[in-house]
């Protein structure tokens, strides 16, 4: 993460450029609001962005997100224009401290997040959709990676993509530049659900509600053992695993899950 918990501690009441921030029962909603710029990704937006994930990284409060955009389109990728002009736009949140990569930034969220796809993606927007743990999709959503037809190459959208679908599926969409429906792309592996579009705020409220009922700590010891896993060589994983399951036992939540189990009763996760 690229803030401290002392610098986001701020966040609900800092006056932000290109995000609305809501936060209520345990959900941070990230809203990308640029739409004037189909929410393309400049350097002011990614700032707020790296601030607002590591906020809820360093939140106890926060037990998920939910990563939604305003106007039709649901990201543009990075915006060219601002690359390519130099103008640099004052940041609304303090300096990063090193170059912000989105992927790593979902990464290393280590809690859930929600993807609500309202409209297209293109280019390094696929960095929000693979990069969250669920993607909900509306059914005219689309995605496209048109890098190519630009002299480019989505070089961190393909390491995402190797995670969600097999090699020649994810060169083939990064090499041929092709425009995916939603279907296409939850067969894919890109989408986890297709939705009406008049549904979408329903399902993801449904999805939210359905793990708000588990526990947090357990959702969050899962997602920092996932990632780990993928740096870990293969005769050390199960070692690993072994000793998080270990750890697990030993937190408030387990002991409450286990006691409601026995007690016939819901459990009343307190996260820690």
């Amino acid at each position: 993460m690229h803030y401290s918990a002392t610098q986001t501690a701020d966040l609900l009441t800092r006056p932000l450029r290109y995000l609305l921030i809501d936060q209520a029962d345990h959900v941070l909603t990230i809203t990308l609001n640029r739409p004037e710029k189909k929410n393309a990704l400049n350097q002011s937006l990614l700032a707020e962005l790296a601030f607002a994930l590591a906020y809820a990284h360093h939140t106890p409060d926060v037990w998920l997100v939910v990563l939604a955009a305003t106007g039709n389109v649901f990201c543009a990728g990075m915006d060219l224009k601002a690359i390519t002009s130099g103008v640099v736009e004052p940041l609304n949140v303090p300096e990063p401290d090193g170059p912000i990569r989105i992927a790593e930034l979902m990464a290393g969220l280590h809690k859930p997040c929600i993807a609500q796809i309202q409209g297209p993606v293109y280019a390094g927007g696929f960095l929000l959709v693979g990069g969250a743990t669920y993607a909900v999709a509306a059914d005219d959503a689309t995605f496209s990676l048109p890098e190519v037809k630009r002299g480019l190459f989505p070089f961190q959208v393909l390491a995402v993509l190797l995670d969600l679908m097999p090699a020649r599926k994810a060169l083939d969409l990064c090499l041929r530049g092709k425009t995916l429906t939603a279907d296409e792309a939850m067969t894919a592996g890109l989408v986890t659900q297709v939705v009406a579009a008049d549904k979408l705020a329903a399902v993801v409220a449904e999805l939210v509600d359905e793990l708000k009922q588990v526990s947090p700590t357990a959702l969050r010891f899962g997602l920092s053992a996932y990632q780990q896993l993928k740096r870990l060589p293969a005769s050390e994983q199960q070692t690993f695993l072994y000793d998080q399951f270990i750890r697990i036992q030993q937190t408030a939540d387990a002991r409450e899950g286990m006691a409601a189990f026995l007690e016939k009763r819901s459990p009343n996760w307190q996260n820690q």
